[in-house]
């Protein structure tokens, strides 16, 4: 246990002490104001404020975790050690950088609140981020810098005692069409001919075709070849399930489907499924209760965990409506962009509503990289795309993270747009699974 010294304890610096030492770390710590008994303390303490009293670790405030209400930051991006650091402090200080202000601006999402441009889908774009700006988007720079404090703390305090943390690795596949020509219904199926036919794609009328009649597997059921890696490799995987009402940016099956139904069911025979929320739900929390309601009426049990579709977060409503509902973990804490760390972290942590200036019981999970990033973004072939998955599974690793990938059921089918993208998802297993499996 380590005693830490505020002269204030306010919302945010226990959530920050949180993250750091309960999150990353898993060690116990207390907070306290009192002067007298953190002086009388002998074992391993931290003064975290403006100025150390003896010879004991101490970290200069840089003052965010004293304030409220939300303003724009004055941040210097400087080069530390591996990485990039801000809130620069004095030479007093046992990092010359306020770890605990800069941990808390990033997992907290401060700039997400402050103004910006958002994208065509009304989301925070990662070419806004401070991450993206200062180029340290690829590193978990919180997870980095956690691991750098810890080395400070081991040379002060050499009987303090660390659990050990191990990497892992979850597989997280969205369903966002469960079906490329099943399940479509008269007027879709209809309506898919006909385009066919129009722009001349005598391949897709044929294969719609066989596969309608039988005569060939939907080229979007590529739920087998999932199941058999997962056994093979004993991964932990994940789907999201898109349950919303049919439109434009919302275009999966019908719950009423009995194929569809049988499908959810049968995944989650073998791994864990979470709502996917639909594109329209967000911002509608009548529309996410009723989908949420949907998937535990088809799976009998509780839903706990969520991704958003198109990764779509408005800080902090869509986070508010999910806590409303009993969600208690979010996948969706990543860009569409880039990849990367958007939160800085590779490690589970609980969100923090800055309007309220709480923290929250909803646990974020952050992925890393995903497959649609690489190739309609970053216009990257499938031959090269390792070099990526490489990257970011190396720096997850370095830090015992857990790195979590996004794919999508339809770029597994090694046809058409996603030739050769299965041999990518079937190397990234062999590179990413931790040892042993």
């Amino acid at each position: 246990m380590i005693l830490i010294y505020t002269p204030k304890i306010t919302s945010r610096a226990k959530y920050a002490f949180n993250l750091v030492f309960r999150d990353i770390y898993g060690i116990k710590f207390e907070l306290t104001a009192d002067k007298e008994a953190y002086l009388a303390h002998s074992g391993a303490k931290l003064t975290y404020s403006n100025q150390p009293f003896a010879d004991e670790l101490f970290i200069q405030s840089k003052g965010l975790l004293f304030e409220t209400g939300i303003i724009d930051q004055d941040i210097a991006v400087f080069n530390w050690k591996d990485t990039k650091a801000f809130f620069s402090v004095g030479p007093k200080s046992a990092l010359p950088f306020d770890i605990f202000s800069a941990s808390f601006f990033l997992a907290s999402r401060y700039e997400e609140y402050l103004p910006h441009i958002r994208d065509v889908y009304d989301r925070f774009d990662a070419q806004a981020s401070l991450a993206y700006s200062y180029n340290f988007l690829h590193q978990p720079v919180v997870n980095k810098w956690a691991l750098h404090f810890k080395e400070a703390l081991l040379q002060k305090y050499p009987q303090l005692v660390f659990p050990v943390k191990k990497y892992r690795f979850i597989s997280s596949i969205d369903i966002d069409n469960a079906y490329a020509y099943l399940e479509k219904g008269v007027v879709r199926t209809l309506g898919g001919f006909l385009k066919s036919l129009s722009t001349m794609d005598i391949k897709g009328f044929k294969q719609r075709l066989k596969v309608l009649t039988g005569a060939e597997k939907d080229p979007y059921d590529t739920y087998d070849f999932q199941l058999e890696l997962q056994k093979e490799h004993q991964l932990e995987y994940l789907y999201f399930l898109l349950l919303g009402d049919y439109g434009v940016n919302d275009k999966n099956i019908s719950v009423e489907s009995k194929r569809f139904r049988s499908l959810i069911k049968s995944l989650a025979d073998y791994a864990q499924v979470g709502i996917h929320p639909s594109f329209g739900s967000n911002g509608n929390p009548a529309q996410l209760a009723k989908e949420v309601s949907r998937l535990q009426g088809v799976i009998n049990r509780e839903v706990f965990k969520s991704r958003q579709h198109f990764l779509k977060i408005s800080l902090p409503d869509t986070y508010r409506n999910l806590i409303e509902l009993d969600i208690q973990e979010d996948y969706t804490m990543g860009y569409a962009s880039d990849y990367g760390f958007r939160a800085g972290l590779c490690t589970p942590f609980f969100f923090y509503d800055l309007d309220l200036e709480v923290e929250t019981s909803l646990k974020i999970f952050p992925f890393a990289i995903m497959e649609g990033t690489l190739k309609y973004y970053q216009k990257i072939p499938p031959e090269r795309a390792m070099e990526h998955y490489k990257t970011v599974i190396d720096q997850v690793k370095a830090v015992n993270g857990i790195f979590i990938s996004l794919w999508h059921n339809d770029s597994m089918n090694d046809l058409g747009l996603w030739k050769g993208w299965r041999k990518v998802y079937i190397d990234m297993v062999e590179y990413a699974k931790p040892d042993g499996n």
